[in-house]
């Protein structure tokens, strides 16, 4: 079993249910539903299909509903586009409505309020760079062509120097949260995140909805970076954008803030995903560059949770093809000794889950010392699974929880595999079943060392407070 999880972007390519299966198959943990495209109706579709094949298979695919967030783009311009010659000036005009196709429009509306002289706009993904020469502070912005080229309709815009006034939640990101909530995802995907506020707003949502869904936040701008510590405590996953980010700081700098944010996560117990750009050449290409394969076992090293794929699966000509090679990259990486064992020892100021945190930092202290196979944890709202996959022990975590909510979020976290279980009877009982069910499962062979985490008593489900070892 790989410890790092699959995220796969789900598009024309790969909505069959047969193709679905197959990706799933192959090693897809979690479904990415990108809701800057594809309706409502193909969304749900694919909800439905993946809840089948996961009866079917005896699977527990997560759901991640990614939010489109306040993506800002120019609006039509004629057909063969625009061209922007350097040192010239051009005119963009907010405005919803377009009354000339040969000037340059933007659908943020609050354009030429937010941006100052001196700022730099990015366009269609940093190909195209222009400065603020001045703003009327209404509607138009003048702008020097620093870098030109063909600018076509509907590109993004990107603005690294400039604190946007927008929120983190447009109405089409509320409408398409509604739409996720009733379908009971398991992830929502928070795009452009800023600062802490953010997080705390959308759980807030979530929350009168009372509903199970944990928050991702995407990290892709520069002023999240400056907030990273306060963001990361409120989310429950990150996301290291690499595209948009890569727009917005100098490109030099994402790989090593890259490691920075995935070793800030495992210290937190927080699941962090690798994202953009992984391997791209796979949309038209049986194969990936060798660079391609570089950087995904560079995210694996690392310690990423897990890596994700976009147009690869969404709109690529070979989707299950990348997806067993995805798999077989991570499957080789994680021969490699160096990536398990980083126990960090709980603090004691975190007194309400210090007795907690200190069994799950012994129980991977203790994996290690034996070479033991598997810790098992018995878990209600999935905390203890969290930690001890934050230690990367090489044992691989069985979660065991009568909490069918946490059954497929859990596919996210590195190295779980979870388990409806609901007889816990007594603590004797209970670890016996369970080591009688993952050896009859091929998970386990007689005489391997298991480690298991519960509580004691163990039917009132309380905070973990036993570590065992014992054989299987």
């Amino acid at each position: 079993m790989k410890r790092t999880k699959i995220v796969a972007t789900i598009g024309p390519a790969t909505s069959d249910k047969e193709v679905l299966r197959q990706i799933i198959l192959e090693g897809v943990d979690v479904v990415r539903l990108n809701f800057s495209h594809g309706k409502y109706e193909d969304h749900a579709e694919v909800i439905k299909n993946v809840r089948e094949i996961d009866k079917e298979e005896m699977y527990n695919t997560a759901i991640l509903a990614d939010l489109q967030g306040p993506k800002l783009r120019i609006g039509q311009v004629r057909d063969g586009g625009i061209e922007l010659v350097n040192g010239t000036t051009v005119t963009i005009r907010a405005s919803e409505h377009q009354s000339d196709l040969n000037e340059i429009t933007t659908n943020y509306l609050d354009f030429a309020h937010d941006v100052e002289a001196g700022e730099i706009v990015l366009l269609d993904d940093g190909k195209l760079k222009l400065k603020v020469l001045e703003t009327d502070q209404d509607t138009t912005v003048k702008l020097e062509v620093i870098h030109g080229g063909i600018l076509t309709s509907r590109k993004g815009i990107n603005l690294p120097d400039t604190k946007i006034s927008l929120p983190s939640l447009t109405a089409k990101d509320m409408r398409d949260l509604e739409f996720a909530l009733d379908h009971d995802v398991d992830w929502i995907g928070l795009s452009f995140v800023r600062n802490a506020r953010d997080i705390i707003e959308l759980k807030e949502l979530i929350a009168k909805r009372k509903k199970h869904a944990r928050v991702i936040a995407k990290i892709e701008k520069p002023e999240a970076i400056e907030e990273i510590e306060d963001i990361i405590k409120e989310t429950d996953a990150l996301m290291v954008a690499r595209g948009d980010l890569g727009v917005e700081i100098p490109m030099q700098n994402v790989p090593i803030l890259q490691k920075k944010l995935i070793r800030l996560c495992i210290n937190s117990a927080k699941p962090v995903i690798v994202a953009t750009q992984m391997m791209e050449s796979m949309i038209d290409n049986i194969t990936p560059t060798r660079a391609e394969v570089n950087d995904v076992a560079n995210a694996v090293l690392d310690g990423a949770d897990a890596v994700m794929l976009s147009a690869e699966t969404s709109v690529g000509k070979f989707p299950v093809d990348v997806i067993k090679a995805m798999s077989s990259i991570i499957d080789e990486v994680e021969k490699y000794d160096n990536l398990y064992h980083h126990e960090n020892p709980p603090e004691e100021s975190a007194k309400d889950r210090f007795i907690t945190d200190s069994i799950c930092y012994s129980a991977c202290r203790l994996a290690s010392r034996t070479q033991a196979k598997a810790i098992v944890t018995m878990t209600f709202s999935g905390y203890t699974g969290f930690k001890i996959s934050s230690q990367r022990p090489k044992a691989i975590t069985y979660i065991f929880t009568g909490n069918k909510k946490i059954l497929t979020m859990m596919n996210l976290v590195w190295g779980v595999k979870a388990f409806y279980y609901d007889k816990m009877v007594s603590t004797d009982h209970t670890i016996a079943d369970i080591k009688y069910i993952l050896r009859k499962e091929g998970y386990l062979q007689t005489g391997d060392f298991v480690i298991n985490v519960a509580s004691m008593p163990i039917a009132e489900q309380g905070m973990s407070n036993m570590v065992k070892l014992s054989k299987a």
